[in-house]
């Protein structure tokens, strides 16, 4: 792998996840400069070149001896691995964490699932929506008569999931520069919408949020919902404080401005707000409220981000074929490289593995069933 800067620089990131959150996570982990390999080449489903940046990929035989040998070579040099199979599966496979961390005691191991490996439910399949549902979250979104609705799988898997395992992996990293001795991270997304609600949790059957669709922030205050203009899109208003406010309306020149917090004048601002954006188009509004401290902004489209101005300011070369690189605080290159080919022997014979075990070892072109790596739903 070509050698990389930034603050993971050095780390060694063994990924054995599937789907969205662990590939996610160890994506992250490349952003910030560590050397990820993604054992078992990733066919699962899944579109991994969307989540394949800064990674090299690898397949291997697990149900072999030389496949474990393999496995047991990289892991005795890595530094993080991280796997999302069902609760005893990895290690039935020879790679759980028992066996991997008495080979390596400084190894950070992370298990990403949706139910965390214990309790009732931790064997049990799910995708975003059943974590969403059982941690409290998808009870609160969408209109109160209407049913539940899932903000894609953004909550779950990529946060819940995704971001938080990063984050326990750095860590745990951290940690272990004070103590040399790694860790074991279960890490659930069941676990991380709790924590992602817990405000939310404390405000819940209060004026704040008395219910789905009812309170503060879930769009029933009039200055804080999005607004249909004259061609049919939208404007998102977030008028909360009271200088935001008097700036809305006084922009829209509608007159004394009204106590906006006080209930008894929803009626008028929401019929005012209403009639108001319906003349002008989504992008006029934008253009009058460019230079306006009031908290409204257009509602884009994903084809729409890679000409807007402050999308364009942070990342010049945004597009939709490739992830932002978040972390761009971390300084040196952005990591923009994809290469999703599968390079299994090129890969184990750098870690020093004789090379009739490499290609032993090797499951190019194997169906993942075959190989032991097959798809298990989190």
């Amino acid at each position: 792998m070509t050698a990389t800067t930034g603050p993971l620089a050095g780390v060694r990131v063994l990924d054995m996840t599937r789907l969205a959150p662990g590939p996610y996570a160890s994506m992250l982990l490349a952003d910030l400069g560590a050397d990820v390999i993604a054992i078992g080449g990733g066919r699962s489903g899944l579109p991994v070149p969307a989540l394949a940046r800064g990674k090299e990929f690898i397949s291997l035989d697990l149900k072999t001896e030389d496949g474990r040998q393999a496995l047991r070579t990289l892991v005795s040099e890595a530094d993080v691995f991280m796997e999302g199979f069902r609760p005893g599966v990895a290690d039935r496979l020879g790679a759980g964490y028992a066996e991997l961390s008495a080979l390596n005691p400084g190894l950070v191991y992370c298990s990403v699932t949706g139910y965390g490996q214990d309790g009732p439910m931790a064997h049990r399949a799910g995708h975003d929506i059943n974590y969403l549902a059982i941690g409290g979250a998808l009870g609160t979104f969408g209109p109160s008569d209407q049913p539940p609705v899932p903000p894609l799988n953004l909550v779950a898997d990529f946060a819940g999931g995704g971001l938080l395992s990063a984050f326990g992996i750095l860590g745990a990293l951290y940690d272990r520069t004070r103590t040399g001795k790694g860790r074991y991270i279960d890490s659930a997304m069941v676990d991380g919408v709790l924590s992602m609600m817990g405000m939310n949790f404390v405000d819940w059957q209060t004026p704040t949020l008395p219910g789905r669709g009812r309170g503060v922030l879930v769009g029933s205050m009039p200055f804080y919902r999005c607004y249909r203009c004259s061609d049919g899109r939208y404007v998102a208003v977030g008028a909360l404080e009271v200088a935001f406010f008097e700036r809305l309306w006084t922009t829209l020149d509608l007159g004394a401005v009204p106590n906006h917090f006080d209930e008894s004048t929803w009626d008028l601002i929401e019929k005012s707000l209403t009639a108001e954006f319906e003349k002008k188009t989504m992008v006029e509004w934008t253009a009058v409220f460019a230079d306006v401290d009031a908290c409204v902004t257009p509602v884009l489209e994903p084809h729409e981000l890679s000409t807007f101005d402050q999308i364009v300011a942070r990342d010049p070369g945004f597009a939709l074929d490739s992830v932002p690189v978040v972390p761009v605080f971390c300084g040196g290159p952005k990591r923009r490289v994809t290469d999703t080919r599968v390079k299994t022997e090129e890969v184990l014979r750098r870690a020093g593995l004789p090379e009739d075990v490499a290609g032993r070892a090797a499951a190019d072109g194997v169906p993942p069933s075959v190989t032991g790596l097959s798809w298990p739903p989190l």
